[in-house]
């Protein structure tokens, strides 16, 4: 029996005052709602109705039975009514997973706007390190999509993509010179990561359907190595050398001038940049429109918003003369 359901008959049978009358409010058959009752009389082991011909009675049970109903009745409607408006209304605390660099250059300058448009959704940041699958923990997931695909069972939306491109001060470059070509970075200043062990440039495809060349370059000994991306950010910053470094990191810096980008013709590598979340089933609005407002915000497309509003997109160029698989030279990546 499904109890609740026969205490919303109960119910009903008492307001419309018969069988008969409850019996078309609720779109039932008379036999189904005097069987339902029935049945909950039979679950209690108590008598809750009077039946004449002519009219309905309560017992002193099926009165103070009825109160009870009517207050849970009340409680299951509003909790109902609380989680359909959680699906349709933006409110509540939205968990977002989210790696340390996009969280501090692109995704805090933007919740400003977003919590103005959705006032009743509270932001709660998790930024522990490198992200590579969607945490089920978590209503939002950004996550990137490098050389190796994204795998697991979850929805993801792209947001944009992202190149790693060399990058210096304008200082440092005035003092030592600007590289046309990754093999000139031979002598200067490189700031990398401890774990890389070669580091491949690579041109985009030329507009006539070339494939790209690509220049691969053994790790330099670096002046500065650390696997923290803020920290090579703000050492560039400081004329200390030439660094690679995401779009998304760069972007302020270089439209300030504060950061040039080196050897505009090449990249080091391209992510996607993804939101993504565990399941498509049941999702609160505070999750459908924060991914609809980052898919808005930084374009949903595949290219690179943040070279495009610096004004320094990777340029297409003719393909030079093909170098040899391998250069001992010295550059900066992230």
């Amino acid at each position: 029996m499904d109890r609740l359901t026969s205490m919303r008959v109960f119910s009903r049978v008492i307001e419309e005052g018969s069988f008969a009358a409850a019996a078309r409010e609720l779109n039932l058959s008379p036999a189904v709602v005097t069987r339902l009752v029935a049945d909950l009389e039979e679950h209690l082991g108590v008598r809750l109705v009077n039946r004449t011909t002519r009219r309905l009675s309560l017992t002193d049970t099926g009165e103070a039975y009825l109160e009870r109903v009517r207050h849970v009745l009340t409680e299951v409607e509003e909790a109902e009514a609380l989680a359909s408006a959680s699906s349709a209304e933006p409110r509540g605390t939205l968990r977002v997973l989210c790696p340390p660099a996009f969280a501090v250059h692109q995704l805090a300058k933007h919740l400003k706007t977003f919590r103005a448009r959705y006032p009743r959704v509270a932001i709660e940041l998790s930024v522990p390190g490198p992200v590579e699958t969607v945490d089920e923990n978590f209503d939002v997931t950004i996550l990137t999509e490098g050389r190796r695909p994204l795998e697991g069972g979850f929805v993801a939306r792209r947001l944009a993509r992202s190149e790693v491109i060399t990058c210096a001060s304008p200082e440092y470059l005035d003092r030592r010179g600007r590289p046309q070509h990754p093999r000139d970075l031979v002598g200067h200043e490189a700031m990398v990561p401890s774990f890389l062990r070669e580091l491949t440039f690579h041109t985009r495809s030329s507009a006539n359907g070339e494939p790209e060349e690509s220049f691969t370059l053994d790790r330099p000994r670096a002046g500065l190595s650390t696997v923290h991306t803020d920290t090579l950010y703000a050492a560039a910053l400081a004329d200390m050398g030439i660094t690679g470094l995401p779009s998304f990191v760069a972007e302020e810096a270089l439209l300030e001038n504060a950061l040039e980008r080196v050897l505009p013709c090449w990249h080091l590598q391209s992510t996607t940049i993804y939101a993504g979340m565990p399941t498509r089933k049941h999702v609160p609005a505070r999750t459908r429109v924060f991914i609809d407002f980052l898919v808005e915000t930084f374009g949903g497309e595949d290219r690179d918003p943040w070279l495009l509003a610096a004004g320094c997109e990777t340029q297409l160029s003719a393909p030079a003369p093909k170098a040899v698989a391998k250069s001992k030279t010295a550059l900066a990546v992230v």
